[in-house]
């Protein structure tokens, strides 16, 4: 046979396999607003797969349900299909929490809502459910009207509220397998923080809590690689899912380190640790700016119970799962913002190091004019509010832990960009782009500006960060059979009145000087040596400002130790800061007749 003849048969063949492929598989495109026009012109409805590419249950949908020859055939004679990552685009992700991964919504090409799934759905409940759609595109009973979003009349908590608030915490703990819920069990780290402001506070049940969950939570760190998984299932710590995300990285490792500071427990500087050495070997690029997340299989829709029991060299020797490498400004504030606490409690310069080198990179690629943080190198519909939020809130933690003015000038800036582009009638949006589905606030995200702007206010004393807080009043407390996977729940309303435990610390504002509270809050979780570097706030400030600020320092020391320790060195940091006091009251009242020697903030 001529070698030509060869050539085109093997070509026909590659053919009739590349067709039969296709044929296998659903034409997914990305979202977009054209859509919806494209479902109005071609008589079709929108079919959203709203998953995460690090997602078990994402990936077993994807090789079983969207390739069952009954699904494509509906699919692609009837629906626009349309798939996303969920971290990659906020809004989305936002709108649909409650109900992924993967959440599976149909849209007519109104835009209205037909139907909202959420989790894992067989072909064959998957196959009727479509067909049930095109018979009647009547809304279903998953698609319930929306509760208007109201302010309330309240400015904070009264006493009655915040003690009915505390009562649910204390109901909804789990004596028989620790932490909240029943379901999935996760490291909520907003509700074990309040506990932990609570502990400074005396109180031994929510300490109780506290340890024990975070005891548990050690249940789910990976024991070859580090890092945690993202939560267990079946109302135990035994059942893990394999995925590793930022989120919970970040924030874990947050908690972890702050729980060092308050009980002085090496364990949870060790989980600590363990965690930064996840994000330093996986998760970390070549220029020092942080991934975004770890597949839970290293075969997509194949377990990864097996696999994840193994050693470190055995796992490598089978390959290693997909590591998401986008960079998100988001994610990045996370691992900031955690980063930076770590070096507080600890002293190590590699973890502020690390910290800064990412905070410089996300400014060099991400950032806007403005003040404000592009999620990824370009967004759809951005910019979002997450970015500007948790970068904002990185660069307050460097600052706190640096004295460096410019990272607090960087605050400001993101504080003004979230009051310029964000605010809506009630609260703030995710996103600040025009879309065809109009973007809400999110629980989580206004909690996160109340307590940032009441940060930066404790911070530079300036009255009108005080305006925005009151904004997000309206958040509603989630039952905990509405808890979304990988959110909070429990302590959401709580945390937005009670600015823990940061702001447990910083509560005094007697006196206007912001550069009293400037210079005071970097000693907020060590003195260290540095102590002299510490009060370049004060060294600009008058004699009685400075005097007001040692006192200060002095004073948290006194009523929170544990957040006042770490490092060789510190006894002779704090006694350098009494004989400044000493010194400065002597310069200032030589007879010791007009200064009091007590301050005001230890009565």
């Amino acid at each position: 046979m001529h070698l030509r003849t060869v050539a085109w048969l093997l070509l026909l063949s590659l053919n009739v396999a590349f067709g039969e492929l296709k044929q296998d598989r659903i034409d997914w495109q990305p979202w977009s607003d054209s859509v919806f026009a494209q479902a109005k012109q071609e008589g079709r409805f929108v079919l959203l797969n709203l998953g995460a590419v690090w997602c078990h249950w994402c990936h077993v949908m994807d090789e079983v349900t969207y390739r069952d020859p009954k699904v494509i055939e509906l699919i692609r004679s009837h629906y626009v299909a349309v798939w996303v990552d969920e971290d990659s685009r906020p809004d989305l992700a936002n709108r649909y929490e409650d109900y992924g991964w993967p959440a599976t919504i149909v849209l007519g090409a109104d835009k209205g809502e037909i139907v909202k799934r959420r989790g894992y759905i067989p072909p064959r409940p998957m196959a009727s459910m479509l067909q049930a759609i095109i018979d009647d595109p009547t809304p279903g009973p998953s698609v319930v009207p929306e509760a208007d979003l109201t302010p309330s009349n309240e400015a904070a908590l009264t006493a009655e509220a915040r003690n009915t608030l505390r009562q649910v915490l204390i109901d909804a703990y789990d004596h028989d397998n620790q932490g909240w819920g029943t379901v999935q069990k996760w490291l909520d780290w907003d509700i074990v923080e309040y506990c932990m402001a609570e502990t400074s506070r005396g109180d031994k049940e929510f300490e109780r809590m506290a340890r024990e969950t975070l005891a548990a939570q050690l249940n789910l760190m990976d024991p070859a690689w580090g890092g945690v998984y993202q939560y267990s299932t079946d109302g135990d710590w035994r059942h893990p899912h394999f995925e590793k995300i930022m989120q919970m990285q970040a924030e874990d490792l947050r908690i972890y380190a702050e729980a060092y500071a308050l009980w002085h427990d090496n364990t949870y500087l060790q989980a600590a640790n363990q965690i930064r050495d996840y994000l330093k070997n996986f998760l970390t690029s070549p220029e020092g700016a942080f991934y975004t997340s770890q597949d839970a299989d290293l075969v997509p829709g194949e377990h990864g119970g097996e696999y994840f029991q193994l050693s470190d060299a055995a796992r490598r020797k089978r390959g290693v799962p997909r590591i998401d490498s986008h960079i998100y400004a988001r994610e990045n504030g996370w691992a900031i913002n955690a980063l930076a606490t770590l070096y507080a409690v600890t002293g190590k310069q590699d973890y502020l190091d690390d910290a800064i080198r990412a905070a410089n990179w996300i400014i060099a690629h991400r950032a806007m004019p403005g003040g404000g943080f592009r999620h990824d190198e370009k967004d759809p519909v951005g910019p979002y509010l997450g970015d500007t939020l948790f970068m904002g809130r990185a660069f307050l933690t460097l600052y706190a832990v640096t004295t460096d003015w410019a990272w607090l000038g960087r605050v400001e800036e993101a504080v003004q960009f979230i009051s310029t582009n964000f605010n809506a009638d009630v609260g703030y949006i995710t996103s600040a782009g025009a879309a065809e589905l109009k973007s809400k606030p999110q629980v989580d995200e206004n909690v996160g500006v109340a307590r940032l702007t009441n940060l930066l206010h404790q911070y530079t004393g300036k009255g009108e960060y005080t305006q925005i807080p009151p904004r997000v009043h309206y958040l509603p407390l989630r039952s905990n059979n509405q808890r979304p996977t990988g959110a909070s729940s429990g302590g959401t309303g709580m945390r937005a009145r009670y600015q823990i435990p940061t702001c447990s610390i910083l509560t005094w504002n007697r006196q206007p000087h912001s550069s009293v509270l400037i210079a005071a809050v970097p000693l907020r979780f060590s003195c260290r040596t540095r102590s002299a570097a510490s009060l370049d706030g004060l060294r600009r400030a008058s004699a009685n400002e400075r005097i007001v600020g040692l006192e200060f320092c002095l004073f948290v020391r006194r009523i929170y130790p544990a957040l006042c320790r770490t490092g060789a060195g510190a006894a002779a940091g704090w006694q350098s800061l009494g004989q400044q006091l000493s010194d400065l009251r002597r310069e200032l009242d030589p007879s010791g007749s007009k200064i009091p020697n007590r301050s005001p903030l230890s009565d």
